[in-house]
């Protein structure tokens, strides 16, 4: 059967390229576009439970607008992304995106002053647009379509991390959210899935699906640094020997902790044991 989270249809239409549709369901090639709020739920339905979320830029295709809400698709790098429910105000144009924040979020700015009004907060992972150089501080800003933001906080597309434990580590105090995939919400899935994406490893977007796709088999107890340990509904990233970094419900926080601790505090609060132990190429 197929996964309803990866499968863009629902009872109205469906992906040109799906097999074996139900009759009455139209099939349509769908239209590309962005996110253009800092932050959008992806729900399971209009009004529904949320599964992911978007960041400003994300690019999406859109299969249907219905009363409001956009049935759309996520790209995430490399992966087929997720199917959901936006508002339709949340989209906007394809633009071309030049540059990511890698920073673990930024403020868009009216001017190249930061004493200037912001104009809205992105989190890691957002894409914009370039412009231009600074004027008042030369360096120091660039403008990019939504305003001023500090060169600091962006890289270029393409332009990748190296190390997924010091990517994580930039959510170190973010709150857990269920579902959440941004510096002002996230979950152990989307801790690890930022992590991967910033670094050029493409990623699935819930902690099933990375623990069947990411990575090969690891030595029992042989823990190394960007190691991955996953339970039954819950991944954590490891650190170093003796130290995982992971988005958790205990914490309610990205938060480190002691491998060994979080091992039998898991067990003991019923989640059971780590299924697998995954290393990265």
């Amino acid at each position: 059967m197929a996964d309803r989270r990866l499968t863009p249809a629902n009872s109205r239409v469906a992906a040109a390229y799906l097999e074996d549709l139900p009759e009455g369901v139209e099939r349509v090639d769908g239209t590309a576009a962005r996110i253009g709020v800092p932050v959008a739920d992806l729900l399971r339905a209009p009004n529904g439970a949320r599964d992911r979320q978007l960041v400003y830029g994300e690019p999406v295709t859109v299969y249907e607008e219905h009363e409001g809400w956009a049935f759309l698709q996520a790209a995430k790098d490399g992966y087929v992304g997720y199917v959901g429910y936006v508002p339709g105000t949340a989209l906007i144009p394809v633009f071309e995106a030049t540059h990511w924040v890698s920073a673990p979020a930024t403020h868009a700015y009216t001017a190249d002053d930061f004493k200037s009004p912001e104009t809205r907060a992105l989190s890691h992972g957002s894409r914009v647009q370039v412009l231009g150089g600074a004027g008042q501080l030369p360096g120091r800003f660039l403008e990019t379509n939504l305003g001023f933001i500090p060169a600091r906080h962006l890289s270029p597309l393409g332009a990748h991390a190296d190390d997924t434990v010091a990517v994580a580590e930039l959510f170190l105090g973010t709150p857990y959210l269920w579902g959440g995939n941004s510096r002002f919400g996230i979950d152990c899935s989307g801790l690890v899935q930022a992590a991967l994406l910033a670094c050029g490893i493409p990623c699935p977007g819930d902690s099933d699906m990375q623990e069947a796709e990411l990575g090969a088999p690891a030595p029992s107890g042989d823990y190394q640094r960007g190691d991955l340990l996953f339970w039954k509904g819950h991944v954590a990233m490891v650190r170093d020997a003796q130290t995982l970094i992971h988005a958790n419900a205990h914490d309610m926080a990205v938060a480190l902790e002691p491998i060994d601790a979080a091992i039998e505090r898991i067990q003991t609060q019923g989640d059971g044991p780590v299924t697998a132990h995954k290393r990265l190429a």
